[in-house]
Formats: C-alpha cells, sequence, structure tokens
C-alpha cells in the first residue's frame, strides 16, 4: 500500500507506505510491456562480465533489508537480498506473478488462509559461505520490528500475531516473535492474525531477507549487509551516494532462476541531475554506453526530442506501474457532503487536459477506474459519470441546480507547489479551468510539499477538495482499495489514507471475503467489482494512470519491464 506523492524521484517513503513516483521519474518507474517496444536495447545475445554503471538522482539509502521496499531503486536491493518469494522477472503482465526465491514454493496455506509454512530450497549460502537457515529469516523480519530500523513495509506488525506489540530483538530478551515458528532449519512458519490470502506478495519484501544475528550490528548493519543474491555490497559511499557491487562468489545460479547477474560490477552513483543523467544516457559516451537509471524518467520535452531520432526511440522502454491519481473529496466538509455536489465535479473534469499537463497520451492514460487499468489489479473497465474525454459541462450544471447552486458554486482546490508533481498547480489549473465551464468557480489553494502531504494525510486537517495518488506495494487490488476505502484503516491521530473516510459494514466485509482468497486469478474479478461499487459513491475522481519511459545506454542488453514495478529490472540487464 504505497501513497505515492507524485514527485519527481524515487523516495519511498514509509508511513502507512508512501512512495514517491514521479511524472518525470518514478517510485517504480519504466516497465511495461512487450519487450519488443522496449527497443533495440533489449535485443541481442546477454553475456556474462563488464561493468554497469546506474545513473541516478536519489541515493539508495539506508542499505539495511528492514528499511527498504525490494522494488525501490531500480530493484537494487533485491541483487544482495534474496526473499522467500520474488517477482517474475518478466516483461509486462508475466511480471506480476509471484515465484519462489529461497523457499521451494510461493508457500502452503492452512483452511483459512491464516497460517503459512515456507520450506527453504537446499544449498543456499550467505556470501561467506555458511548456510542460511529460516532462523536468519525469522531474525530479520523480528529486526524490522526495531523502532531505530524503521522505514519498511509496514504490514508485518498489522498481520502478525503479537506484532502490534512487538518491539523487536534488541528488545524482547531473546523471546522473539511466537508467530513466526522455526521447527527446523529449513521451515518456517507464520501464524497470523486474520486470513491473508496474498501473504505470498508481502513475502517479497526486503524484511524477509535473511540476517545472521551474529552479524547483526543495528545502524551500522547497512554498511556491509550480508548478501543472500547474486552480489555483495564492496563499497557504500555516504549512505548511498555511491554503491559498488561486486559479485557474491558463494552465490549459486542453481538455487536461483530469477537473477541473470550478468555484469562483474553494478557502479551506482547518485545525487545527479535528471536532465543531466538522460543527456548522459542519450550520448552513450564512454562509460555511459552501457548505463542505465533507476530513477530518472524522460520528460516531455526530452521525450520530443528522442521521438525524432530513431536511434534513440530504440534504447527507450515504457512502464507501466500501478497507479492513480484521482481527486479525494472530505465528505465532512460542506458542499462535498452532497454526493450531486461530487457527481457534478465527476462530470464536469476534463480528463484530456489532465493528461495533457502532465505531458500528454505518451506519459499518461485517462482513468475512469481507481484500479489501474491492469488485469492484475482487477480491472474492471466502467464510468459511472460518463463525460467523455473532455467533460460533460451540461451534465454537471444540472445537477448542481438539482443540488441547490442553480447559477454556480465556488470551491477550493487544495495541491502541492511543486511543479512536475501530478498533485501539482499544473493539473490543479486544468481542473480549475474545466470546472469553470460548468459554473464552479475554483479557487486555487498551493502548499509546499511537507506541508501538503500532511494536511491531505490527516483526519482533522484534511481539506474538502485535493488531488491524491495511489500505488500499490504488489499487483492486487487489495493493497489499493483497503488502505484508501477500508473504514477500519481511518488512521485519526496519523498517517490516513482513506479520505473520504468511508466506513461501510458490506465494503469492509467485502475486503476480509477476498482476502480469504488464496488465488489471484479469483481474487482479481471480486477487486474490479469492489471499486466499480464504491466508484459509484464519487469520493474520489479517478483522473489519469502515468505511463514511464526511460533511456538506456547503447550498450545495454535484455531489458526487463514488468507491469508489477514498472521499472527496468536490472537484475535481468546485461552489458557485454
Amino acid at each position: 500500500m504505497r501513497y505515492t506523492s507524485i514527485s519527481s524521484g524515487n523516495v519511498v517513503r514509509a508511513a502507512a507506505t508512501a512512495v514517491v513516483l514521479a511524472m518525470g521519474a518514478v517510485a517504480c518507474g519504466p516497465e511495461g510491456g512487450d519487450a519488443a517496444k522496449t527497443g533495440s536495447a533489449a535485443s541481442g545475445t546477454p553475456h556474462k562480465g563488464g561493468t554497469l554503471s546506474v545513473l541516478n538522482n536519489k541515493a539508495q539509502t539506508d542499505f539495511d533489508p528492514a528499511r527498504l521496499y525490494t522494488s525501490g531503486g531500480g530493484n537494487i536491493p533485491s541483487l544482495v537480498f534474496r526473499t522467500l518469494t520474488t517477482r517474475n522477472r518478466e516483461n509486462g503482465a508475466e511480471g506480476t506473478k509471484v515465484v519462489p526465491d529461497l523457499a521451494t514454493d510461493t508457500g502452503r496455506p492452512n483452511a483459512d488462509a491464516t497460517v503459512w509454512t515456507y520450506t527453504l530450497k537446499d544449498g543456499l549460502t550467505y556470501e561467506d559461505g555458511s548456510p542460511i537457515t529460516t532462523a536468519d529469516i525469522k531474525y530479520g523480519i523480528e529486526r524490522s520490528f526495531a523502532a531505530e530500523l524503521s522505514g519498511g513495509a509496514p504490514y508485518l506488525r498489522d498481520w502478525l500475531v503479537g506484532g502490534a506489540a512487538y518491539e523487536g530483538p534488541y528488545k524482547d530478551g531473546g523471546k522473539g516473535l511466537g508467530s513466526i515458528e522455526t521447527p527446523d532449519a529449513k521451515t518456517i512458519v507464520f501464524h497470523l492474525n486474520k486470513p491473508e490470502g496474498e501473504f505470498p506478495f508481502l513475502a517479497t519484501q526486503t524484511q524477509f531477507a535473511p540476517v545472521p544475528r551474529a552479524k547483526d550490528d543495528g545502524t551500522k548493519y547497512e554498511e556491509h549487509p550480508v548478501s543472500s543474491g547474486p552480489y555483495r555490497v564492496a563499497r557504500n559511499e555516504n549512505d548511498g551516494e555511491r554503491l559498488v557491487l561486486e559479485r557474491n562468489p558463494h552465490w549459486s545460479e542453481a538455487t536461483d532462476t530469477e537473477r541473470k547477474a550478468y555484469p562483474d560490477t553494478i557502479d551506482v552513483r547518485s545525487g545527479l541531475d535528471r536532465a543531466v543523467i538522460n543527456q548522459r544516457l542519450s550520448a552513450s559516451q564512454g562509460a555511459d554506453a552501457a548505463a542505465v537509471t533507476a530513477d530518472a524518467d524522460l520528460g516531455p520535452a526530452e521525450l520530443a526530442k528522442v521521438a525524432g531520432d530513431e536511434r534513440l526511440a530504440g534504447r527507450v522502454g515504457t512502464g507501466h506501474f500501478g497507479y492513480t491519481v484521482y481527486i479525494a473529496f472530505n465528505p465532512k466538509v460542506k458542499p462535498f457532503d452532497d454526493p450531486k455536489v461530487r457527481q457534478a465535479i465527476a462530470y464536469a473534469v476534463d480528463r484530456g487536459s489532465a493528461v495533457n499537463a502532465v505531458g500528454g497520451s505518451s506519459l499518461a492514460e485517462p482513468a475512469t477506474t481507481f484500479l489501474p487499468n491492469q488485469k492484475a489489479f482487477g480491472y474492471t473497465p466502467y464510468d459511472p459519470f460518463p463525460a467523455g474525454p473532455s467533460g460533460n459541462a451540461a451534465k454537471a450544471r444540472e445537477l448542481l441546480k438539482e443540488a441547490g447552486h442553480p447559477d454556480g458554486l465556488t470551491v477550493t482546490l487544495t495541491h502541492a507547489n511543486a511543479k512536475g508533481r501530478a498533485d501539482g498547480p499544473d493539473v490543479a489549473t486544468a481542473l480549475q479551468d474545466a470546472l469553470k465551464k460548468a459554473g464552479i468557480t475554483v479557487k486555487l489553494q498551493g502548499l509546499e510539499n511537507n506541508d501538503y502531504d500532511d494536511t491531505v494525510a490527516s483526519v482533522a486537517k484534511e481539506p474538502g477538495f485535493f488531488l491524491r495518488g495511489w500505488g500499490a506495494d504488489w499487483p492486487s487490488g487489495g493493497p489499493f482499495l483497503a488502505p484508501v476505502f477500508d473504514g477500519r484503516q481511518i488512521v485519526k491521530d496519523g498517517a490516513n489514507f482513506n479520505t473520504g473516510l468511508l466506513d461501510d459494514p458490506a465494503v469492509n466485509n467485502e475486503i476480509d471475503e477476498i482476502n480469504k482468497l488464496t488465488d489471484p486469478a479469483a481474487a482479481a474479478p471480486r477487486w474490479g467489482a469492489l471499486d466499480k461499487k464504491i466508484g459509484e459513491q464519487a469520493l474520489v475522481v479517478p483522473l489519469f494512470h502515468p505511463v514511464y519511459k526511460r533511456i538506456v545506454g547503447k550498450d545495454v542488453k535484455n531489458v526487463v519491464i514488468s507491469d508489477w514495478t514498472g521499472v527496468l529490472d536490472i537484475s535481468q540487464v546485461a552489458v557485454k
């Protein structure tokens, strides 16, 4: 469950999980479609060897499995940290599936999906050749509960029995978390508070990476974490400003069919201007010919330039991360307590102008559903307030009249001040212009980024009418719909994401029922049906789903972009 505040960058924030997705950069960037669409960079036979350069704007900070998201930074963490399960490293929709990683399968649930059991593969070792055990995985999870190591995915505190009160291994007197059992060195059992059919998705998070207790030195562990993946940390300068990864000699290809590990060395350099990154990748001179970026998307001007050069266009990958930008209403604030007013705004919205405000159809797709337009999420096409691509001002005026506003209405739209954010002034101005045609005068209230993020996530301070965005930690309707529409997830004294303050027992119950399903294919259509049911209440108005474009160096081979993360998967890249 990630809130993406959609600014340029690859920033993962942890509240109820926050991810900064960019319109011009991504928290989970280009991945999307078929291999052919990634261009000539995907062609050619990949070979082992060479150095892959990664040119980034944001540093890969806090390089500790307790504090990271596996998908962060273009999947860089998963080069070092293996987990019980992982993403299928394939293009497009095939990349939305969970597959085994350290475990022999994706997990074995009991009858009601409240207990999950995993068995480790044979022959698993750390970078020093010592064996990986289930006790190490249990300890790695437990240390993620320590306050000083916060920052990773928050689900375990809610899902594991006893998790809410657990404070981590540094304070538990050696007792550990009783809901994680390790009957032997290869078996691990998780006991959950309630059915969670999507536990295999959660087991892809870095909190499930093994950590040997004897090597744990708390907050200093990030300086040289013990590798279970194909690469080990050779250098970590200035908290991730430069991260050099070299081969882990004890990694076994036989136990890891997902990571290709073609380059000998991966050199990650951060703190670079995004425009400079894209200039260097376009020019592909020297070492930059074997370079990629994990967080610098092509903006509208850069994309126009690239599109005019066939050689450059062939090196651009397209990505679709499950993310929706939308209008949010607080129904406790007048006049948005009246469904007809919310419906009028839904009819008045010009999605075409909103798409143009973030760079046009190459960088965004109009949305009428809250769920992203991907099968894995349960996407079910619907439009409860059909207004066409440019809005239906006449229908909006009709509804306003029925609501007692025959002469129109004046409202305030709150947005972030920063340019380049999809919840920023460009999109807000586009909405202001569209609603004016329907007799709705929109006053714009811009707030500085941090103030904006804090304000719209506070039940006490939440405005009536504002811009918002949401992205999911894994491709399913669950982490998309539950945080935003489950009444039990309303947080009155912290970061709240249920902006409409919806607490409908029928919605809550359906979320519970779907969570019992362990087959994603069975769960998906029910998430789609629930999305439609909620959408009819006009608590949100979906605007668009971002599309991500990134360029790679001319010597880069084997570009793989999945619909799970939307970014080039560095574990698949070759430079020879």
